[in-house]
């Protein structure tokens, strides 16, 4: 399986979700942009670490840190690997003295970890497909020529016309940063394709 490796573009509050965050993660060498909603424990444990803020007391995310170097294991890549009924899923790869393991884990945990260690985190490709979202904004920086074909047939025009209304309604709201909007917008336009 392909992955690709991301980075954290940020954390926004998700209106329409008391107390959800978005993690908003965005390819390294490419356009794409993953948001993932998180809780705000998890949230607050990434910003912290990412501010580079250290509470009085370990959080839960620093016991673990502390826990795996205690024990003579390196956290060497964090991965999301699978999203599977809109649950997306991770795998931490840790490496002891004698070999090499992946342990199950929530992206959120999987990332707070990643950015105490300064571990790479990847996506899986399938994943990048079916969930990640690319700006119009951004093709047009790219120079990206490439045209979306329009069909003459009748039933086809009331198709791309609810499709583009939705493409519309995800530009606006990726412009704003609404990221659990979007999701839910690419989610819908992916409903669209599938039934065409």
């Amino acid at each position: 399986m392909e992955k690709v490796q991301v980075e954290i573009l940020g954390l926004s509050t998700s209106p329409s979700s008391a107390g959800a965050y978005a993690l908003i993660l965005k390819e390294s060498n490419g356009r794409r942009k993953l948001p993932i909603i998180i809780g705000a424990f998890e949230a607050q444990s990434i910003a912290l670490e990412l501010e580079g803020m250290k509470p009085p007391r370990p959080l839960t995310h620093d016991l673990m840190k502390n826990l795996i170097e205690t024990f003579a294991v390196a956290l060497t890549e964090v991965c999301i690997s699978e999203l599977r009924e809109g649950t997306f899923y991770a795998k931490l790869q840790v490496e002891g003295v004698s070999a090499t393991q992946e342990i199950d884990s929530r992206p959120s945990d999987a990332i707070a970890l990643a950015v105490r260690f300064g571990a790479p985190i990847f996506v899986e490709e399938e994943v990048l497909k079916e969930a990640g979202i690319v700006s119009e904004d951004e093709d047009e920086e790219t120079g990206s020529e490439e045209e979306p074909k329009k069909e003459t047939a009748e039933p086809v025009k009331q198709f791309t016309t609810r499709l583009e209304q939705l493409q519309a309604s995800l530009k606006e709201a990726i412009e704003k940063e609404d990221y659990e909007k979007a999701a839910k917008l690419r989610d819908d336009i992916r409903k669209l394709g599938i039934t065409d």
